[in-house]
């Protein structure tokens, strides 16, 4: 073989082996790849994203109804909707916050804030321990510097340095013929506070997320409630709790009273609602009095009983053709309308022989009639004056297959229950009306007043407010708080005196506080040419020229360079 052939590209064999004998480059393997993955997921940028996501992921949680708040809506929802609400439901949009995508979210940004702020945490403890950085070799040069000469040695005027500047907390570490100073710390310390607080409140709304839980009662005066699941109007358990869990108490409203404004514009308008309980820690416990209102909730079981609503219920008796008492209840009436509470509401007597009877039914609390005379109104949402009208109604009902109904609704009207002819009528409390063609009668006793209660269970709660605080306080900090940097120099100079020289760092505004010091240094001396203050200018960075200072002994750290870390 020529040189001109191996020239032409054909190789010989030794260089071919040796090609073939060389090291090929590795990719960075599996855990390689995770290293990556890891460094990406603790970023301060990918916490932010995951942040906004969190808040993007529950704009649908407020958008659609939801199964743990509104079943019912949902149902209509996709009654309604039969194309797009199969494919909403796929996406778990009627069930935001137990999604699994919300869920992964939620982790991602748990985990990535912790991967982000222990490691930096870590790293703030060891800057707090460590030595404050050496003097800069030119001080003049710094953002705050002066200058001065003195009588006084030079181990005297950095001995005054020293305990001048421990009176004012910082830490004091001297040699080399200068004293080097720095405090300020509370501010970094204060936003690793806000951020390991953010974990902290994350965790704490996980805790009462999965142990806690959440209800509703509607109670009528002289009602008990004991703390059982079947007793409960609605109930969202943690994802974790156990309803066996569920602590023995009882609840008794003894009283309901609200008070409300009788004269001037405001007429009607409620200025206090009480809610009179009585209530057992335990069956056996004694019975104990609490005057429940507005935002003072009711400590109990572990739980918190808060005041929610409150309406009226009618007492109803009801007979069927043969005489027999076939129901007699107070039935809650949901209001129509909160200014003077006119409210109405469904009796239902699936017990009347021989056809089922049922009613619906509207209250006026204080009955006036309008200035037509056509009309019935309420005039105040006091029972002052309640009226009720009744629609009667016959047949079945539907609860004898029993398919659950909503107790403010009449299900089957015109198809399996027919309403009554003449069936109507205006009462008020103590009147009778006999339905026609003996079918019965309705006697309106009365009005109550009932009262809905949220008992909610949240073991997350203290810590969640204590987290709160400590993140409120960690933000203040952060913001009130710079980090400062002193150093003081001394050296003997002409004619037998001591030449001081001042310099000073500090992160954002400058303050007074170095003025102080150097008041507190020079004493009540003023001679000198270099009496006066020598502000730097904006080339403080480069004031030390890199001999005789540690890395970074001349330039304060910025917020670039915390975001880099």
């Amino acid at each position: 073989m020529s040189d001109t052939e191996t020239e032409s590209g054909t190789r010989p064999p030794a260089a071919r082996q040796a090609a073939q004998d060389a090291p090929k480059p590795k990719g960075i393997g599996p855990l390689g790849w995770l290293r990556w993955a890891w460094r990406q997921l603790t970023t301060m940028r990918t916490a932010l994203i995951l942040l906004f996501l969190v808040a993007l992921g529950s704009v649908p949680g407020s958008v659609f109804p939801q199964r743990g708040q509104a079943p019912e809506d949902v149902a209509a929802y996709l009654k309604e909707h039969k194309t797009l609400g199969p494919w909403l439901d796929k996406f778990s949009m009627f069930d935001v916050f137990a999604a699994p995508w919300f869920a992964a979210i939620y982790i991602l940004l748990f985990v990535s804030l912790a991967g982000c702020v222990i490691p930096r945490a870590a790293k703030h403890y060891r800057s707090m321990r460590a030595r404050p950085p050496a003097a800069p070799r030119n001080l003049k040069r710094l953002p705050q510097s002066a200058s001065f000469e003195t009588d006084a040695a030079a181990e005297d005027v950095l001995e005054d340095a020293r305990r001048a500047l421990r009176r004012k907390r910082f830490r004091v570490d001297a040699g080399g013929g200068a004293v080097a100073a720095e405090k300020g710390y509370l501010g970094e310390t204060g936003n690793l506070v806000f951020h390991l607080a953010l974990l902290a409140l994350l965790f704490a709304l996980g805790l009462g997320n999965l142990f806690g839980y959440r209800g509703n009662i509607l109670l009528t005066e002289d009602d008990t409630f004991a703390n059982s699941l079947s007793l409960y109007d609605q109930f969202e358990p943690g994802r974790v709790f156990d309803s066996d869990d569920l602590p023995p108490f009882t609840v008794r409203l003894e009283d309901f009273q609200a008070e409300y404004e009788k004269d001037g514009k405001s007429r009607g308008q409620a200025t206090d609602f009480t809610a009179k309980v009585h209530y057992r820690d335990d069956p056996q416990g004694a019975e104990k009095a609490y005057d429940l209102k507005v935002n003072h909730p009711l400590m109990v079981g572990g739980a918190k009983v808060y005041l929610l609503n409150h309406g009226y219920s009618p007492v109803f008796t009801v007979k069927d053709a043969d005489g027999n008492v076939a129901f007699q209840d107070a039935v809650p009436f949901l209001p129509m309308e909160t200014r003077n509470y006119t409210s109405e509401g469904v009796i239902k007597a699936p017990d009347a022989q021989p056809e089922q009877l049922a009613f619906y039914a509207i209250l006026w609390p204080t009955a006036v009639t309008t200035e037509d005379g056509e009309q019935i109104v309420s005039a105040f949402p006091a029972p002052l004056r309640p009226v009720v009208t009744i629609s009667s109604f016959k047949g079945d009902i539907g609860l004898d297959d029993g398919t659950p109904q909503s107790v403010y609704k009449l299900e089957g009207i015109g198809e399996t229950l027919q309403p009554i002819k003449d069936g109507q009528k205006l009462l008020e409390p103590g009147d009778t009306f006999e339905l026609p063609n003996g079918a019965g009668s309705i006697k309106f006793e009365g009005v109550r007043e009932w009262a809905s209660l949220s008992v909610n269970r949240d073991p997350g709660r203290i810590p969640a407010l204590v987290a709160s605080i400590l993140a409120v306080a960690g933000v203040v900090a952060s913001f009130m708080v710079r980090r400062r940097r002193v150093w003081v120099r001394a050296a003997g100079g002409k004619g037998g005196r001591t030449v001081v020289e001042v310099g000073g760092l500090t992160l954002g505004a400058a303050t007074s506080e170095f003025d102080d010091i150097v008041a507190a240094l020079r004493g009540p001396e003023r001679d000198g040419p270099g009496a006066g203050p020598d502000e730097g200018g904006p080339d403080a960075e480069s004031a030390d020229d890199g001999q005789g200072a540690e890395p970074g002994a001349g330039r304060e750290t910025g917020p670039a360079d915390e975001a880099k870390e």
